[in-house]
């Protein structure tokens, strides 16, 4: 009997983490320890079409071999360093956001209304306040704000960003 994959697929993609794992187990013959059911699913419906149209033809996997050979991959990572596996100290770097032409010199305020509310957002030296909140850059208030992915620039109609809007 032939498996029909859009079928099978659909219903996988419906089926919850735990009976995923439960089909992993009867279809491959060993437990998963994976809980990602993209990866779940995508194995469970390769082995089955697997089983039911045969698998790689034995040429396929010796030049599978083959190229495995020549691929430098890593198994498992590299050992840690004899010694000390507790560091010692904590190196810390400050936040920092470069320099931009575009933005007024820290302590000035931005501001825009959005949907009947007036947004007020403190320039800092290093960031931005927004309702006693500091983000790294302008695209995550307004991300903030309305809920959607914005350009903070244009959102805030800031320097050569409201330029480049204008003249488009």
């Amino acid at each position: 009997m032939a498996i029909n994959v859009t079928a099978t697929l659909k219903t996988l993609q419906q089926t919850p983490v735990p009976q995923l794992r439960q089909r992993y187990a009867e279809v491959f013959g060993e437990p998963t320890r994976s809980n990602n059911k993209q990866f779940l699913v995508k194995r469970i419906i390769w082995r089955l079409q697997a089983l039911e149209e045969g698998d790689l033809s034995e040429r396929a996997r010796r030049r599978a071999a083959e190229l495995a050979r020549d691929a430098d991959l890593r198994i498992r990572p590299p050992a840690a360093p004899a010694g000390d596996s507790e560091p010692t100290e904590t190196a810390t770097a400050p936040f920092r956001v470069p320099a931009d032409r575009r933005l007024p010199m820290p302590g000035a305020l931005l501001t825009r209304k959005y949907k009947g509310r007036t947004i007020q957002v403190r320039v800092l030296r290093q960031g931005f306040e927004f309702d006693g909140e500091i983000f790294r850059s302008l695209s995550a208030v307004a991300r903030k704000v309305t809920g959607s992915h914005w350009n903070g620039h244009l959102f805030f109609n800031t320097g050569q960003a409201a330029q480049e809007a204008e003249s488009a």
